[in-house]
């Protein structure tokens, strides 16, 4: 298992590189200039020159992208121009919002689709499969700001019971803390329901047509074991593929939401630092929500020999 781990580690490696790559240049690509947006429009050529030198934009732009990734060999992102800080630590204090966002959305999409999406593969057929399918495919089709404004008149202008805009730290207190959240994580949340539902139909359809259910069955196993101790369980590694692939999704798409809800998180530093045209941030910033959704993927992939042995045996 040690030289799996350490074997999928060094495989970021590659991964990592080619995003960084592909965001300097990218970003070297937008139109603007840092040093003219950071001076505003009354400074002088001979002002906005002299600010160029300084944050190296002057430079050819290989060797701009040999010292940013000198840099980040050596654990140094840069520094944000505007907030005058390590992207790190600005990386840091923003995290904590989208993490709490994305945790609670992915529990409140878990607590939705789970029972959704084996009620619909037992029902297979009848009129109850029908509603839970169309409401995942309305919860698809629904775009996630319009859902939030939608949550926000409703439940936060009409009916005033939480706030549309802001947040608290847990050291607010819990239900400081969760308010500012619900309404943004009910907003993400259901649309990823509407897709780990349909996934766990699927894939409790595969496993109920199998021939081992069909024996339990017939030897009067009780219909509950024979759905959650058997079926379920076995139909757990495509779940658990789609929560990984939606956690992921919630951490890197939270952009529209935070923007919308006014939270602090990666999205609003990555908006703002693309208006300033901060460099430093837009980069450091992608490069560790890279790294962050690569963790992501390798913990999904231990845990699929936590639910299914077979998978430890194969590993070596």
């Amino acid at each position: 298992m040690k030289a799996y781990i350490m074997k999928r580690l060094l495989s970021m490696i590659p991964v990592l590189l080619i995003v960084a790559v592909f965001v300097f240049f990218l970003i070297h690509l937008i139109p603007g200039d840092p040093a003219s947006v950071i001076l505003g429009p009354d400074a002088t050529p001979a002002e906005v020159a002299h600010l160029q030198n300084e944050l190296g934009l002057n430079l050819p732009i290989y060797e701009q992208f040999f010292h940013w990734f000198t840099g980040v060999i050596q654990g140094d992102l840069g520094t944000s121009v505007y907030m005058n800080m390590p992207v790190l630590k600005a990386f840091i204090e923003h995290i904590g919002p989208t993490l709490s966002l994305a945790i609670l959305a992915q529990g409140i999409s878990i607590l939705i689709a789970i029972p959704i999406g084996v009620i619909a593969a037992r029902r297979r057929g009848t009129n109850i499969d029908s509603v839970f399918m169309i409401l995942a495919m309305l919860g698809m089709s629904i775009p996630s700001f319009l859902l939030a404004l939608l949550l926000m008149l409703v439940f936060g202008v009409h009916l005033n019971w939480l706030p549309v805009a802001g947040y608290q730290s847990l050291s607010a207190g819990l239900w400081n803390f969760a308010k500012y959240l619900i309404l943004p994580a009910i907003s993400l949340g259901a649309i990823q329901a509407a897709v780990i539902s349909r996934m766990t139909r699927s894939s409790m359809i595969d496993i109920l047509s199998m021939n081992y259910i069909k024996t339990a069955k017939a030897k009067g196993v009780k219909q509950r074991a024979v759905i959650y101790k058997h079926a379920f369980r076995n139909s757990l590694i495509p779940i658990l593929t789609i929560l990984g692939e939606t956690f992921g999704s919630l951490i890197t798409g939270a952009v529209v939401t935070e923007t919308v809800f006014n939270l602090p998180g990666i999205g609003q530093l990555v908006i703002n630092a693309i208006t300033r045209r901060d460099y430093a941030v837009i980069q450091g910033t992608i490069l560790l929500v890279a790294a962050t959704y690569l963790v992501l993927n390798l913990i999904i992939d231990l845990m699929y020999g936590v639910v299914d042995p077979r998978v430890r045996l194969n590993r070596k």
